[in-house]
């Protein structure tokens, strides 16, 4: 590893976590198109390398944090991490048998469609 790639995975580390501790998103919209733009990875390796990622820093660091502050329901928690789980190794069997470039587009239009409906949800 170059000391080139060495920096750009530690700015993507570090936007990733302080977008992920500030709004909870880090993973899909940081550091997989991050990954992939940059770092020149497949849709398949910067999805699994996503998920390795999240396990200890996010999992433990942010989520104690908004336990400290009263602002986390540890068991809707459990029961979908359970789920998640169980919804992680069934994705991402059906993911590897998708050809990357058609995986990659699914990723696209999931973002879109997320993107636009969080911007004209009304509040409240």
């Amino acid at each position: 590893m170059t000391v080139s790639t060495i920096l750009v995975l530690i700015i993507i580390g570090l936007i990733a976590g302080i977008f992920s501790g500030l709004i909870g998103i880090g993973g899909a919209l940081i550091i997989i198109p991050a990954l992939i733009l940059f770092l020149h990875m497949d849709q398949y390796s910067a999805q699994g390398t996503s998920l390795a990622i999240m396990l200890p820093p996010i999992g433990l660091m942010a989520a104690f944090n908004y336990y400290k502050a009263g602002a986390l329901n540890l068991k809707y928690a459990m029961v979908i991490a359970a789920a998640f789980f169980v919804g992680g190794y069934l994705g991402s069997r059906f993911a590897l048998s998708i050809p990357v470039e058609i995986l990659r587009k699914i990723f696209a239009l999931v973002l879109i469609v997320i993107a636009i409906r969080m911007l004209w949800m009304k509040t409240g």
